[in-house]
């Protein structure tokens, strides 16, 4: 019995977004399985948020609100470049072509993306309950602070992880692309 053409295009439909999610969803897993199995990363950038979270604790017992939102939002923005450098370390060259042969380039960045703006939002709410604990609460509406807390530190997440295979090949030191990172961030809020 020949098939509707309709039925034939909903077929289509579906095994044209699962040949899309596929390739993304299994290197997610990916990265996903290297961070349960190489935990020291992830406990590395916790142990540098603790430290430095304690250290500012000791430093500033009652910062006003100006100062406690600064150093909240700069100790953002080191912790996702390091959560990004390392999951970028992590990669070698053999192994990107490995990636680059198994799934398209945009497949493998999605990928990334995806796992690099979680892992972002897990250490944004972990870096708030430490401040909180640690140095106070002077903000005055909660809700939205922790929503507008969450989008920046996904904002700063997706810029990082587009940014960091760009400066990845000419340079591989990790200062060369937290100046450029810091540059590129600094002109972009310079024109807000």
């Amino acid at each position: 019995m020949p098939m509707s053409p309709v039925a034939a295009c909903a077929i289509m439909k579906r095994t044209v977004k699962s040949d899309i999610l596929k390739p993304i969803l299994t290197l997610f897993k990916k990265e996903l399985v290297l961070e349960v199995r190489q935990q020291y990363s992830f406990y590395g950038i916790l142990l540098y948020m603790g430290a430095t979270i304690f250290v500012l604790f000791l430093a500033i017992q009652d910062p006003d609100e100006k100062i406690w939102n600064g150093l909240f939002w700069v100790i953002q923005l080191f912790i996702c470049i390091n959560a990004v450098a390392k999951s970028f370390m992590q990669e070698s060259r053999a192994r990107m072509l490995y990636f680059y042969t198994i799934s398209s380039p945009a497949h493998f960045m999605v990928a990334k993306l995806l796992f690099n703006s979680l892992l972002m939002l897990l250490m944004t709410l972990i870096s708030l309950v430490l401040f909180l604990a640690f140095i106070g609460n002077p903000v005055q509406k909660m809700l939205p602070f922790i929503g507008l807390s969450l989008l920046g530190g996904f904002s700063l997440s997706m810029v990082f992880t587009f940014w960091r295979p760009l400066r990845q090949k000419p340079a591989k030191t990790l200062l060369l692309w937290r100046f450029w990172a810091f540059r590129l961030l600094f002109r972009n809020s310079c024109c807000l």
